[in-house]
């Protein structure tokens, strides 16, 4: 069985964009960066929302053409367009570098999905992933709190039915204050 991964920067009020969707408060260091890439390259499958996947394929599919790409974000742009990926839209029907569109039922899909062979999936995008949540399928949170109070906005955990407790894994602070919190459910 598949372990299926929340993660995504967010705010020190739990943010993961700001009311009018910025996520420009999150950028991060060179380190912090590096600990993004090698997590998504022990990826397996990518599921996205419609939001977040507007975001990641309007810059990711050439991100390592940019001038003054770093090696990492070379390294990032590369994982990201070979790696195989699930868009879950209504609105959106064909989508490229290597994704696959499901405009059904999203928690059927990543049930089957999870219930497969294979290496760890990474869930992104609040409604896709809140989805998920209270499903009861999201077996670790990676959650990256940047030094920064935005007021409102969309925010990274949804409403649940009830507690779910977790596993502290993993602590780490990062040049510019953000922290990296790791949790298992129990």
């Amino acid at each position: 069985m598949r372990k299926l991964i929340y993660g995504m920067n967010l705010s020190l009020d739990g943010y993961i964009a700001t009311a009018g969707g910025d996520i420009g408060w999150g950028v991060p260091s060179d380190e912090l960066f590096q600990w993004w890439l090698e997590r998504e390259q022990a990826i397996e499958v990518f599921l996205y929302g419609r939001k977040l996947w507007e975001t990641m394929s309007s810059h990711w599919p050439t991100g390592d053409q940019q001038p003054g790409a770093t090696q990492a974000e070379i390294e990032f742009a590369r994982n990201w367009r070979d790696t195989p990926k699930v868009l879950f839209s209504k609105a959106i029907d064909k989508a490229d570098w290597n994704t696959r569109v499901v405009t059904g039922d999203a928690i059927a899909e990543i049930t089957r999905l999870k219930a497969e062979d294979g290496g760890p999936m990474r869930v992104g995008g609040a409604t896709l992933a809140g989805a998920a949540m209270r499903a009861g399928l999201v077996d670790e949170y990676e959650i990256v709190t940047h030094p920064v109070l935005v007021g409102g906005g969309t925010p990274f955990f949804a409403t649940l039915d009830g507690r779910v407790n977790l596993n502290l894994v993993e602590t780490r602070a990062f040049p510019g204050g953000p922290v990296v919190t790791r949790y298992e459910r129990r």
